[in-house]
């Protein structure tokens, strides 16, 4: 059950939603409305390209979703296991995550559409790295399934049976984070173009060294003396 998962995680969810949000609003304006912290819309556009080819652009929608696809992937092959726990390598994974960032504000910078892909790979890290536990999901570039889920729990509670408010609760957490962090996003791209992320990418290297820090000083702390 969710009421299992560490204090922490209200924090760091609420965090990496601000990032997501941040870095898709980007996205969307900048990239002539092309989302990259999820993928339906770019596979409802990579459908559309088929029934009339243009073979950059469809090669271009392609490459935003395998690079989704590459970044879940290499979040899956470092984080071993399905718990959510403290001394995984997160704060590696943060670390890359903002390096990607960086590296698609560089290229986005010098006019190369390369950049999506970079950006679209970080989302795509970053929406692996909250993994399954004990049943709960913690999602944090889209919001799709958070408001199916806040749904489904309002109609059960009409119902009349218990609302886990420890859930709901992290949901909304999520919810705002990710619309808090688009409009971050939006105004940091109106004042400063594309280096607007290198914000989400600081704030990716800030909660890196947090949770080393806070990882270190908690397993100091349960050690034996």
């Amino acid at each position: 059950m969710l009421s299992r998962l560490p204090k922490w995680v209200e924090y760091g969810a609420f965090l990496l939603a601000l990032i997501a949000g941040s870095v898709n609003a980007v996205a969307l304006i900048g990239f002539q409305h092309q989302a990259v912290s999820h993928l339906s819309g770019t596979a409802t556009l990579i459908g559309s390209a088929l029934l009339n080819p243009i073979p950059g652009t469809l090669l271009h929608l392609i490459g935003i979703l395998l690079s989704f696809l590459f970044g879940s992937a290499l979040s899956g092959f470092m984080l071993t296991g399905t718990s959510l726990k403290l001394g995984r390598l997160y704060d590696v994974l943060l670390i890359i995550e903002a390096a990607l960032l960086l590296i698609a504000m560089y290229f986005l910078l010098n006019n190369h559409t390369s950049g999506h892909y970079f950006a679209s790979a970080a989302c795509g890290l970053q929406n692996a790295l909250a993994t399954t536990y004990s049943g709960a999901v913690v999602r944090t570039t889209h919001l799709t399934g958070i408001f199916t889920d806040l749904g489904i729990m309002l109609g059960g509670a009409l119902q009349g049976k218990p609302m886990d408010k420890r859930r709901a609760f992290l949901l909304l957490i999520i919810v705002t984070g990710f619309i808090f962090g688009g409009s971050i996003g939006t105004w940091l791209f109106h004042q400063f173009s594309f280096y607007a992320l290198s914000v989400p990418a600081g704030l990716c290297v800030f909660l890196a060294i947090l949770y080393r820090l806070y990882s270190s000083r908690l397993m100091r702390s349960v050690e034996p003396v």
